[in-house]
């Protein structure tokens, strides 16, 4: 499976507008809260290792001193009968080096603690993340400016002042593999390390199919035609919230004419060459995205095909 991917808790959608049933369930000593500082999550366990962690799941009344009085605490689901909520604690200024939280573990940058989780507690951590992430980012109203309110359980907020509703979004990006013969084609970003080369990528805008999104990006960013557009599979990618639409392309060109815009580089490489890399073997010059991304899976399900 895909990190993020196989999110194992039922989100439950039709109790969110309970107000009392969310309030009687985040206060039930069998709740588990996950709390979130400046968007990291909390993992048991030494800083420093990088051995297989467990997210930092805590029974109510432990972490909530510190979090603000207005702070998100989005309901994530439940395992059963068992509430799953996420706490953002941002305003404390190290809840790991003192209060309750110290000595019990660390908060960690998400991109690495879901190299690290298990996959059904990185989905969690996943979800947890993008809806903190969204509360931070939509504080006020975009249609008058006034401060908003959270309500649902955290997935709606409402302005006091005009009675706008706002939900969380979620940003579609087609990554797409395009393949000529026995090649695929790579790309290098701007803000790539040296020698690191993805699939390429790009937001669908209003109005496009997924398959159109795919040509456009492909077009812009490589210079190529591409014909045949088929699915592969898809990913939520807190970072901070959208949903990777994973594709392969059947090129019809193969001369590049790269956007220096968009990419430092591109490239096509052979078969035989990126199973290598798979492998673990050492290609000079030549590394490709690790298993936390949707362009590895696509790399390798056209590469071991």
């Amino acid at each position: 499976m895909i990190p993020f991917t196989g999110n194992p808790l039922n989100r439950a959608s039709e109790k969110r507008a309970d107000a009392g049933w969310i309030e009687a369930k985040r206060r039930d000593p069998g709740t588990l809260i996950l709390p979130m500082w400046r968007l990291m999550p909390f993992l048991l366990g030494d800083e420093k290792s990088l051995e297989a962690a467990e997210l930092g799941l805590f029974r109510p009344g432990l972490c909530e001193s510190l979090a603000a009085p207005d702070a998100p605490c989005v309901f994530l689901g439940l395992e059963g009968s068992q509430a799953f909520f996420a706490l953002d604690i941002s305003a404390a200024p190290d809840p790991a080096a003192g209060g309750p939280l110290s000595g019990l573990g660390h908060f960690r940058d998400a991109r690495a603690s879901a190299q690290l989780l298990p996959l059904k507690d990185a989905a969690i951590m996943g979800q947890a993340k993008a809806m903190i992430d969204w509360h931070q980012r939509h504080g006020f109203c975009a249609r008058c400016g006034s401060a908003t309110a959270a309500v649902d359980g955290g997935y709606r907020r409402i302005c006091p002042n005009c009675n706008a509703e706002h939900f969380p979004r979620t940003d579609p990006v087609v990554i797409m593999l395009a393949t000529y013969g026995e090649e695929c084609l790579v790309g290098r970003g701007r803000h790539f390390p040296a020698g690191m080369y993805s699939a390429l990528a790009g937001f669908v805008e209003p109005g496009e199919t997924i398959e159109e999104a795919v040509r456009r990006e492909l077009k812009e960013e490589s210079g190529i035609d591409t014909g045949a557009v088929t699915y592969h599979t898809t990913q939520p990618w807190p970072f901070p919230s959208s949903l990777m639409i994973g594709c392969f392309a059947q090129a019809l060109t193969r001369d590049l004419v790269v956007d220096d815009n968009e990419l430092a580089e591109a490239r096509w490489l052979d078969r035989a060459t990126v199973r290598a890399v798979l492998s673990g073997e050492r290609v000079e010059g030549l590394w490709l995205p690790p298993p936390i991304a949707i362009a590895h899976h696509l790399i390798k399900a056209w590469a071991m095909e």
